[in-house]
């Protein structure tokens, strides 16, 4: 561990004072990133309006490298997409159907209420189930992150990225690393799991960290607007405070495929589409009204919350993601400002497996040694907490019924 995080409200107070004073211009540069995200977020209001603030694109013209110049850039200003059709409707029903097997197969509910302290938890849900489940290693999960077409996808979303500079290579946008995350089983009435607007990939060491700082750059000694949200250079050398709430590997995408159809009202996904919005974020709690040690609310080892209070004019662009069929999937960049409806208010469930795009790069292939040993023993994916309610079930994926892609993508062959 870095040694400022043995004292993380010290260097805290210390990084934003030393901002403050070392930051040139600084007011001109808040003020100019400020014009721009006005600009950006009328635009995103009149697209909104106008049929859709979020991209999208079909999985059939991803594949045969359809997806024009104009779409491309308009998919990274907004840094999210909707890919439609990544898998047929069929199969994702079929997925959707087997997690419920699995779920009670495992005996999930049971095991959860068993735990200390969770017997209050259970009883303040109408429907006693939980709208997250702590599953990494079901069926459904690996064959949908190993699948060609997931593969496929997952490429041409890191080739949006900048991943080679004078003939060094950042990571390998062809080859994936398959990141474990949950499932995401949402009732109709349930308000239990709305989560407010957040980015992921750390929070107070964007200030703090000095692995950070070349990534920011430009925000603090160059030209703020020339900041390239996809420009992975500096992504895989940072270093994240450990915690279950932080995500410590290097993805290009965040994302999840729906095994069921879902849309605004449903509990679902909100977004801010703004791919370069990292920047005005950091250098709006360097601004006088915000208090010494107070960098806008961030917390170590959470998310990078934006709030009413420090953040409105950023959120005035949320907007929800358009309705998604079973097998469309939907992939916003680490940056982006993300949120999740408090109600369901509609009258079918809401599921989906969390996959999104990591490339097989320094960063992530350490943590896939990591990852391999868990999924092995049947743990729950070292970035979570160690509920480990897979251990000792003898129904989750095992290493032979992996295909050799999905085998190298967990780290368990090497690449050719």
């Amino acid at each position: 561990m870095e040694s400022w995080m043995t004292d993380v409200p010290r260097a805290v107070a210390e990084a934003q004072r030393e901002l403050r004073a070392e930051v040139p211009d600084l007011q001109g540069r808040y003020r100019r990133l400020t014009e721009a995200l006005n600009d950006e977020v009328s635009a995103i209001r009149a697209e909104q309006a106008n049929g859709g603030a979020v991209p999208e694109v079909a999985f059939a013209d991803v594949a045969a490298g359809r997806v024009t110049p104009a779409q491309a850039a308009r998919i990274k200003r907004r840094g999210c997409v909707v890919v439609r059709g990544v898998f047929d409707r069929a199969q994702a029903e079929a997925w959707n159907a087997e997690v419920g097997r699995y779920i009670d197969a495992v005996g999930y509910l049971d095991r959860m209420k068993d735990k200390a302290g969770l017997d209050k938890y259970f009883s303040a849900l109408a429907s006693s189930r939980p709208q997250i489940y702590s599953l990494y290693w079901s069926k459904p999960q690996m064959e949908a992150r190993q699948h060609e077409r997931q593969a496929t996808t997952r490429a041409w979303l890191n080739r949006l990225w900048t991943f080679e500079k004078n003939g060094r290579r950042f990571f390998d946008p062809d080859r994936q690393f398959n990141y474990a995350d949950r499932i995401r089983r949402r009732e109709p009435g349930d308000a239990s799991l709305g989560l407010s607007p957040h980015s992921d990939g750390g929070s107070v060491e964007r200030w703090c960290e000095p692995s950070f700082r070349p990534l920011y750059r430009e925000v603090f000694e160059g030209d703020p607007l020339k900041f390239d949200p996809f420009d992975a250079e500096y992504r895989i050398a940072t270093r994240e405070i450990p915690s279950p709430a932080v995500c410590s590997a290097f993805r290009t995408f965040q994302g999840w495929t729906a095994l069921s159809r879902q849309g605004p009202g449903d509990g679902t996904l909100r977004l801010v589409p703004v791919a370069a919005s990292t920047p005005w974020m950091l250098l709006r709690a360097l601004q006088p009204d915000v208090p010494e040690g107070d960098l806008c609310g961030a917390q170590a080892g959470r998310a990078l919350g934006a709030s009413p209070q420090w953040h409105a004019p950023l959120l005035e662009g949320l907007v929800s993601i358009p309705v998604m069929e079973p097998g469309d999937a939907i992939f916003w960049h680490s940056d982006v400002i993300h949120a999740v409806e408090d109600r369901h208010a509609g009258t079918g469930p809401s599921n989906v497996i969390y996959i999104g795009a990591a490339p097989w790069c320094d960063k992530n292939e350490a943590f896939a040694h990591r990852q391999a040993a868990a999924f092995l023993e049947g743990r729950s994916s070292p970035d979570f907490a160690p509920e480990d309610y897979e251990l000792g079930f003898g129904g989750r994926t095992t290493v032979d019924e992996l295909s050799p892609l999905g085998q190298q993508q967990m780290g368990l062959r090497p690449w050719g």
